[in-house]
């Protein structure tokens, strides 16, 4: 069986909170199934560019909110990528 191979894995859609630089995104692998992630996070230097990414960690209250106001497009949007069931 091969390993994961990067050129199969695709970013389908991407949000990003400017405030905590947590990420959500819809990924599909090898014509698989579309599926979300929570994370990673991504901070910006004092210089104003982006760090490297990180684990989302655990979530603040302004991340539960900012989910909680795109989810509804987030669901849409994984509905239509994965059809009905």
């Amino acid at each position: 069986m091969a390993g994961y191979d990067p050129e199969k894995d695709k970013t389908l859609m991407e949000w990003k909170c400017e405030e905590t630089g947590l990420m959500l995104s819809i990924h599909q692998y090898a014509g698989g199934e579309a599926k979300l992630q929570i994370g990673p996070r991504v901070l910006k230097k004092k210089d104003g560019t982006d760090r490297a990414p990180s684990k989302a960690g655990r979530l603040s209250m302004e991340d539960v909110m900012w989910i909680y106001d795109i989810i509804d497009e987030v669901k849409d949007e994984l509905a239509d990528l994965v059809g009905p069931e």
